[in-house]
C-alpha cells in the first residue's frame, strides 16, 4: 500500500498520492508554480494519522500544470403555461495540479 493524504481545497476533499494529476477549483497561480496544502489525514502505507482538523507538520506539495475552464453546464427554468423560459450556461474555472510530494 502506498502513502496517501487527504487534502481540502475549494470546499472539496481529495485523496491524493504522489504523482496524481487532478482538477481542482481555480487557484490563482500560474503554470509551473508550486502549491502547498495542509493535510487532514496522512497514511504512510501501514498506519493512518487523522488530524483534528489538521495533521501537525503534514504537507502536500503540488505543481500547477495549467488553468482551464470546465465543460459547459446548462441551467433551464420554465413555468408551464406562462411563456416563461430561461436558459443560462456556466463554465467553472479549474486548475490541473500534479502532486509532487507528501511529507508527514
Amino acid at each position: 500500500m502506498e502513502a496517501y493524504a487527504v487534502i481540502e481545497t475549494g470546499g472539496k476533499q481529495y485523496r491524493v498520492q504522489q504523482g496524481d494529476v487532478l482538477d481542482v477549483e481555480l487557484l490563482m497561480k500560474d503554470s509551473g508554480d508550486n502549491v502547498e496544502f495542509t493535510a487532514l489525514a496522512v497514511s504512510n502505507g501501514t498506519e493512518l494519522s487523522i488530524g483534528a482538523p489538521l495533521v501537525d507538520g503534514a504537507k502536500v506539495t503540488a505543481s500547477v500544470v495549467e488553468n482551464f475552464r470546465g465543460e459547459k453546464i446548462y441551467s433551464f427554468k420554465k413555468k408551464r403555461r406562462k411563456g416563461y423560459r430561461r436558459k443560462i450556461g456556466h463554465r467553472q474555472g479549474l486548475t490541473k495540479i500534479k502532486v509532487e510530494a507528501i511529507s508527514a
